[in-house]
Parts: C-alpha cells; structure tokens; sequence
C-alpha cells in the first residue's frame, strides 16, 4: 500500500510538473505554457519564481470573458552580464472566442526604446531596463497594446533543463554549426551544453532568426516530452530546481489555475504570427526593419484578439 502511495505521488509531481512546464514555458511551445495548470506540492517554486514589476502589468480578472495578453522572453542572461532578450514573443488569448495568437519579433527589429530615449534591436530593451522597458517598447511597437502578464526564462537555464531529464533527441532539418559544434541534417540526440549551441545558432542558417526560434521550440517540446516519461521520476528535484533558477514570471499560482479553467480551450485554435521586414545596415549595423504598415496590421489583428475599442 505505502509502495503504491509513493509511487501514485511521483506520477503526480511527474505530471504536475509536466503541466507545469507547459504553463511557464510556452512560448517555446506555442501556447501550451500560456494555459498550464501548475497543479504539485511544490509551491514554494512559485514562490520564488513570482517576481511582479513595479507599474509594469495590466492584470485583468482571468474570468474567462476578457481577454488577455503575456509578454514572454527568452533571455540571454549569463553571470556579470544582464543580457538581451534573446526571444521576444507576445502572446494573446480571448476565453470567449477560443482563439490565441502568438506573435515573434524578430530580436534584431529596429525600434524605438521607450524609456531610454533612443531607437535601436528590440532586444535592447530588456538590456536597458529590465522587464518594464521591455514591456514598454513592445506596447509601444505595437501601436499601443498593452502587456497584462510576463514571463522571462534565462536561455542559459536550457543546460540546466536538458541535464536533468537526461538529455534530448530532435529532427534537424538542416547541416548546421556553432563555432566547433556541428549538427548534421537528421536525428540529434543532445545534452545540455549541445541544446544551448543548438539553439544560438543564427548565422549558419538561412532563416536567422526564425530557424533559432523553431529550435528553441523543438528542444523544449522535447525536454516537457521527456519528463512524462518515468526516466525523469528520480530527477524531479534536479528538474524543479532547474526551473526554480531560471524563469521569473508575475503570474502567480491562483491566475494560473484561472487561466486553466477559463481560457484551456484557446490552445486548440493557435493563430501562430511573424513581423514581415527587411534586413538592412544602417550606419554598419544589422537591423530588421518594419514598416508602419506591417505594426499598425499586427496591431490591429491582436486588438481584435483582445476585443480592444
């Protein structure tokens, strides 16, 4: 009886976690973070995780009748360095129609910096000044819509995440390489270290940015995959402290529950967004550039998402 007991609460913490995964971290799996149900005994992850930023959300009810945007970031945050937002993706959900979108932004869109008095990489931003200032600039080359929530993972927690299960196997779908690592077209299995080259790597692959961002989203799938398999049951710690020591988030465990009951559908009806630009130096810099046109129509398909006048 007691053998069954632990074992029914490793399949519970081994789920939980699972779902848990799905909530903080998806942006990397469209969506399926953005209504996760953080449902294990850990709540003291929560805890240290939940960091609000002073004058930077918009929190709304989570009723289910109005909807809501978060704001999520990938950053590339290492030791004595505060970093850029490696990932910069916003992500709108409506509990009444059923639908999400999630947006990216390419990391190199030249924009104007609200709050810093100056235009350059959206990227910056967070660089500059933190959660706020990104959350700002966003909004501000959205053509005003605002941020209710956010959620920021380190990239460097990666290694942490990939260890701990154990390592990962995805599909490239292209020769790639990082400095001294390569990656061959086909079946790559990964640990830590490999997954962090993997997913940096811009320049070796013709779609920039965007082939980043896919591979960020393999390697996460992966990793919430491998964790509902009963290899992870023994890591749960190794994998929880890998979360506890990399994301930050305002949402807390009660809005998270709340997003469950209210808006779980709108994961099945993902309108998945990209900024249509130009690349192009401007005084021998690289920058992404979108035209007026392009953000007031992205504008106006996620106003419509967030029923906004």
């Amino acid at each position: 009886m007691r053998a069954e007991k632990r074992t029914a609460t490793k399949k519970k913490k081994r789920t939980g976690l699972k779902i848990f995964l799905w909530s903080v971290l998806g942006i990397f799996l469209i969506l399926g973070g953005i209504v996760g149900y953080a449902v294990f005994q850990t709540k003291s992850t929560m805890d240290t995780i939940h960091t609000p930023v002073a004058g930077a959300a918009n929190p709304v009810k989570l009723d289910g009748n109005t909807p809501f945007s978060v704001l999520i970031l990938g950053v590339d945050e290492r030791e004595g360095d505060v970093g850029r937002s490696d990932t910069t993706m916003v992500a709108t959900v409506n509990g009444k129609t059923n639908k999400a979108q999630m947006l990216s932004i390419p990391r190199d869109t030249r924009t104007e910096i609200i709050g810093h008095d100056s235009t350059n990489k959206i990227n910056a931003a967070y660089a500059y000044g933190g959660v706020k200032m990104a959350e700002d600039t966003v909004t501000h080359f959205l053509n005003g819509i605002p941020i209710n929530y956010y959620i920021k993972m380190n990239m460097e927690g990666l290694k942490d995440l990939v260890d701990a299960v154990g390592g990962v196997e995805v599909y490239n779908d292209m020769d790639i390489s990082l400095k001294d690592k390569e990656f061959k077209k086909g079946n790559v299995k990964l640990n830590g270290t490999d997954a962090l080259a993997y997913t940096r790597i811009r320049k070796t692959d013709a779609r920039g940015d965007f082939g980043r961002q896919m591979r960020q989203q393999e390697v996460i799938q992966a990793v919430v995959e491998k964790i509902a398999t009963t290899q992870t049951l023994w890591n749960f710690d190794e994998i929880l402290s890998a979360v506890g020591k990399n994301m930050q988030t305002d949402l807390t465990m009660t809005d998270i529950t709340r997003i469950t009951k209210n808006y779980l559908s709108a994961r099945k009806n993902v309108e998945n967004m990209t900024v249509a630009g130009d690349g192009g130096k401007m005084d021998g810099i690289w920058y992404y550039n979108v035209s007026d046109a392009e953000r007031q129509k992205l504008h106006d398909s996620l106003a419509k998402n967030l029923e906004l006048k």
